[in-house]
């Protein structure tokens, strides 16, 4: 085992496991536990004994909730450069994950949210257990769908990416399978047998092959996606050019479901709705590396921006759930505005990704 706690590694037989290790903190991801996997992952790709990676959250309630916003909104508000090391390690890790050779298998029980999406569904194995929980909500704090949210948000088919990513809708086991983010979905009590078959197998020669194998006589029908009756007024409304095209589609659906969804769409931030649909929108065309370029952009501009830190008060900090958006309509967020969270270098400079991991 690493001797930091907040991140655990082991190697069982063939299989490398990570488990995330703060489940007080519903496992939410730190910069010291990024640059930690990001390190393992490169050993564990150089080391010809590993031939499958697994990735899980300790406890019950958590695969993991994402970044720690709270530090993020400290250290920002002081002036410092952490939220920069943060997303310039975190996007670098989620590339890293992106482009891993060996299997890599993430059992997303519990919630998987934000960063806890980075760390799951760019790999080749994301397993759905029955208290998963998959939700990228940042429009809702300011931000923007990132991890990576560019590229596999913009890959999901009938708009459903555009629509996960600017209202933050939550899906469990079946609508995240249903959805393309999860490959399978085994149940909680097959759980340790799972692990201990991947432990124990020989995965030498097609170790791809063998992973996939040896899951699917685990996976189990999650049962009716709640989200299916949706997906024609999601496919409708949300391929529009603009976010207001997309609530004056939603307005003249009518019906309780399309009226809910504006509703939604009308608290989150606006500048957050601006700049996620234009970041979904170039998503499709970029590949991977591409989108997280363009998201360290985005992300430095959010750093230095109002809503951000006006979003965390709101849900986090104080928890009135009343955030003060700045500007406080579509109509004010004008083209500049989403332009510099695209066209404007971060500090620094534009995020690069060196094969050798951070020191």
């Amino acid at each position: 085992m690493s001797e930091q706690t907040d991140i655990l590694f082991e190697r069982r037989g063939e299989l490398g496991q990570v488990t995330l290790n703060r489940p007080a903190a519903l496992n939410a991801l730190t910069l010291d536990m990024a640059i930690a996997l990001d390190r393992q992952l490169h050993a564990w790709e150089a080391d010809p004994k590993v031939k499958a990676v697994l990735i899980q959250g300790a406890g019950e309630r958590a695969f993991c909730a994402g970044g720690d916003v709270r530090r993020l909104f400290e250290a920002g508000r002081a002036g410092e450069r952490y939220p920069y090391d943060f997303y310039r390690h975190e996007y670098r890790l989620n590339a890293r994950i992106h482009r891993f050779p060996k299997p890599y298998v993430a059992l997303m029980d519990g919630i998987v949210m934000g960063g806890g999406v980075g760390l799951s569904v760019h790999g080749g194995f994301r397993v759905a257990g029955e208290r998963t929980l998959f939700a990228m909500p940042e429009t809702g704090i300011g931000l923007f769908p990132d991890v990576g949210g560019s590229y596999f948000l913009s890959r999901l088919p009938d708009a459903l990416g555009m629509f996960l990513a600017l209202t933050g809708t939550r899906l469990k086991a079946a609508d995240a399978v249903a959805a393309g983010v999860c490959d399978f979905h085994v149940p909680g009590e097959r759980r340790p047998t799972l692990l201990a078959a991947l432990a124990a197998a020989d995965l030498g020669g097609n170790a791809r092959a063998k992973v996939d194998a040896l899951l699917r006589p685990f996976a189990a029908d999650p049962g009716p996606a709640p989200l299916a009756p949706h997906r024609a007024v999601i496919a409708q409304s949300f391929d529009k050019d603009s976010v207001e095209a997309i609530l004056a589609a939603l307005d003249g659906m009518g019906g309780e479901w399309a009226q809910a969804t504006a509703k939604t769409l009308r608290a989150r931030s606006p500048t957050s709705l601006k700049i996620t649909h234009r970041q979904i929108r170039e998503g499709a065309r970029l590949d991977f590396q591409g989108c997280m370029r363009m998201e360290y952009r985005m992300a430095a501009a959010c750093t230095v921006g109002h809503d951000f830190y006006e979003g965390v008060r709101a849900t986090v900090i104080d928890k009135d759930n009343a955030p003060r958006w700045h500007p406080a309509s579509l109509s004010e967020v004008g083209p500049e505005v989403v332009a510099r969270h695209f066209e404007v270098p971060p500090p620094g400079g534009d995020l690069t990704f060196p094969e050798q991991p951070a020191e």
